[in-house]
């Protein structure tokens, strides 16, 4: 099956652009201007009347099961208040009768603009019922809180501990509801389990969203459980089915060693994978929390909580066993860290796996947000990918210099800087923590402002990213993460055809305009699979 795109503007790469492309089944075969195209016979050609074409956007961290479970979960993001918080959980509850238990995520107690400022508790949440579990997870997902009917449940008191995580205890010295980091395993086992096909069509309709925002790849961590084989054959099975056209890398999260273990034996041994459609993908850790929720690993104590420098939810023995552990098998390791304490402990753990300092299994950064530019130096010198998230300045750029101080704050979100230093950076949107709308996240990186337009000048401007630079990163530099930047992540000769077009175009709009731009029309291997009405 040949194709021929014409009339088209595609970006090749900076300052270059072409007029039209030929396809043959799922490859890229020639691209050139329309005259030169032409010349070539096809099945089909196909007028794309002057719009813009890019690569398919491929997100290097999301939760593609996570984000479908939100679609279906109560929705907590536009709470203003924790009053806003007990009256979504009750008219949830309203709209489904019969539930057994109450799930929600998005909540922020920074964005409460009545009443008391801080972290939901059980008190809180028993208003809204005291008969089922009520299970309410912050935005970040790294502070989850819970009724008291959901503690009964997973039968806990004072004297429970959690390796890498808080339960934390009232004034009367029982838990009083809220959990972090490692101990939030605990208290999401109140929700009951759902079935295979429930989960299924949570992940094809997220995955269906994906599609309509552009996206043609995800790298997603998905695998968060001890149980953790379910979820591999679910995914198994969706992808042999063909049930998605998405491309989908793993990001496997086993914070225990034996976990781990017991993965290198099973799945890893005996999973079959295409490594086009559904690759093997990585290995994927936490080493702290969330900076709004001060669970992020600070080498010094937070300003405005001098009692705390956030939580380690691995130690740093634990995290070097993982990674080398993960390079003995020839696995490449990705790990949360978004404090500069976090950011230290895994450029150490990742450097005494190197080989002659080099990096040859990619092992990259999560979020890597609060950095010191000593830090970005050493990140770049060793070539530690990072994948950043620039959506999430839309909220951190109110917090940051409260949270770290104004000198700290200035060399932290430094993707300009880290890309001037010549490090691999691809983005992404740690979607549901963000929604996956990639122009969102372009749009914070190109203009350094949250989606109200502040601050004027934009938030340490010089980290100001060009849009060609944010388009590379969120295509050409993901697909590195991949060791697949020879074959996608270009409209180029002998590459896979996943192309989106743009309804305006993304080179030319004002800054301002890049958050409004939708895709018109996504492409994955010469087929388009989503075309917007």
């Amino acid at each position: 099956m040949k194709t021929i795109l014409k009339n088209g503007k595609f970006y090749i790469e900076k300052n270059n652009f072409q007029e039209a492309v030929l396809i043959e089944d799922d490859i890229i075969r020639q691209v050139g201007t329309n005259e030169e195209i032409l010349k070539n016979s096809a099945d089909k050609i196909i007028d794309l009347d002057g719009k813009t074409v890019i690569p398919g956007f491929n997100d290097s961290h999301m939760h593609i099961s996570l984000v479908g479970d939100a679609m279906t979960s109560c929705n907590l993001t536009a709470t203003s208040s924790i009053n806003d918080v007990i009256e979504a959980g009750r008219n949830f509850i309203m709209s489904n009768p019969g539930i057994k238990a109450v799930k929600g995520r998005g909540w922020n107690q920074d964005n409460f603009q009545e009443g008391e400022k801080r972290s939901l508790n059980r008190f809180d949440l028993d208003k809204i019922s005291t008969d089922i579990p009520v299970v309410f997870e912050r935005v970040c997902g790294h502070i989850v809180s819970g009724n008291s009917k959901a503690l009964e449940v997973i039968g806990i008191d004072e004297t429970t501990r959690v390796d890498g995580g808080v339960i934390e205890l009232g004034p009367d010295g029982k838990p009083n509801g809220v959990f972090n980091e490692n101990a939030i395993r605990l208290i999401r086992e109140a929700i009951p389990k759902k079935e295979n096909t429930d989960r299924e069509n949570e992940f094809l309709k997220a995955a269906s969203y994906a599609l309509s925002m552009g996206l043609t790849s995800v790298q997603s961590c998905d695998i968060m459980e001890s149980d953790f084989q379910n979820m591999f054959d679910l995914i198994h099975s969706i992808y042999e089915n063909g049930k998605t056209r998405l491309r989908y890398s793993h990001q496997y999260n086993f914070q225990k060693i034996e976990d781990f273990e017991r993965y290198l034996e099973t799945e890893f041994k005996k999973g079959v994978y295409d490594e086009k459609y559904l690759s093997r993908g990585a290995l994927k850790l936490f080493k702290d929390g969330s900076l709004g929720g001060r669970t992020a690993l600070m080498l010094e104590p937070y300003h405005d909580n001098p009692d705390t420098k956030g939580v380690a939810a691995l130690s740093d023995e634990q995290l070097q066993s993982l990674c080398n552990l993960a390079a003995e098998n020839n696995i490449r390791v990705v790990t949360h860290a978004i404090g500069d304490g976090a950011v230290e402990s895994v450029i150490n753990a990742y450097e005494n796996t190197m080989k002659g300092g080099k990096n040859h299994l990619r092992h990259g950064i999560v979020h890597c947000q609060i950095t010191s530019m000593k830090q970005l130096e050493r990140i770049a010198n060793l070539n530690i990918p990072v994948m950043y998230q620039p959506i999430f300045l839309d909220y951190d750029l109110k917090i940051v210099e409260s949270r770290v101080g104004k000198e700290l704050a200035s060399t932290s979100y430094a993707f300009n800087t880290l890309k001037k230093l010549g490090a691999p950076i691809s983005f992404g949107t740690d979607s549901p923590v963000e929604d996956l709308n990639p122009f969102n996240n372009i749009y914070c990186a190109v203009t350094r402002q949250g989606m109200d337009l502040k601050p004027e000048g934009g938030f340490n401007p010089g980290e100001k990213m060009t849009v060609e630079d944010c388009v590379d990163a969120y295509t050409q530099g993901s697909a590195f993460n991949e060791f697949k930047e020879d074959s996608k992540g270009r409209i180029k000769e002998g590459f896979l055809a996943d192309l989106v077009v743009l309804d305006r175009d993304i080179f030319t709009v004002e800054h301002n305009e890049i958050k409004n731009i939708r895709a018109e029309k996504t492409m994955i291997g010469g087929q388009f699979v989503f075309e917007r009405n």
